[in-house]
């Protein structure tokens, strides 16, 4: 594995080393070992598969409150994604700023979300699928958001979502201290 610094400390593309051969190739998708000999955490709690029916599908951007605060680990492993992170963390020189990466099911790029910072992709193909693992199980409560749109952060998207959910359109404005935030309201009852 490959890892490569993003523009946002503790964000890291991680691209496969592939042994090839007449069949096709194999390479190490995750490997605890070598996210520890490179200062990550090795943890994996769950992992999770979104599943996208549609081109132009938007989710996120999500992230966690301390305690359950998340690692990230995503491949797009069908269709497209264009994928957005921001910087959440007040003391790092990155805060408030943010990357794109485009991954896809062709490229086998990864990218490592660190705690701290959100997460959210829009996706560039119909029947778009990613896989992701996350070092801290879900807790509902401690689960707060961004809205995709939020002129905070000035994000340019390649296009306009066409699928969005109640809950990800509806986020309030981004606040210095997230605790502060809201839940919205179609997350708070479901």
């Amino acid at each position: 594995m490959q890892f490569e610094d993003t523009a946002i400390a503790g964000v890291k593309l991680v691209r496969l080393q592939p042994f090839t051969d007449e069949r096709g190739f194999f390479a190490r998708g995750w490997c605890r070992k070598e996210f520890e000999a490179h200062g990550l955490s090795g943890e994996v709690a769950q992992t999770n598969i979104s599943f996208n029916r549609s081109k132009h599908t938007l989710r996120g951007f999500h992230h966690q409150l301390a305690p359950h605060q998340e690692d990230k680990f995503l491949r797009c492993t069908r269709g497209a994604v264009h994928d957005v992170v921001i910087d959440l963390r007040p003391q790092s020189p990155t805060f408030k700023k943010h990357i794109s990466v485009a991954l896809t099911g062709a490229n086998y790029a990864m990218l490592l979300v660190p705690k701290g910072c959100a997460n959210a992709f829009l996706t560039m193909e119909d029947d778009t699928e990613v896989t992701y693992l996350v070092s801290q199980f879900y807790a509902p409560g401690a689960e707060r958001g961004i809205r995709w749109n939020d002129p905070s952060f000035g994000i340019s998207w390649p296009v306009e979502p066409k699928v969005i959910s109640a809950k990800d359109s509806n986020w309030p404005d981004f606040a210095e201290e997230p605790e502060l935030m809201p839940i919205p309201h179609a997350l708070a009852t479901s």
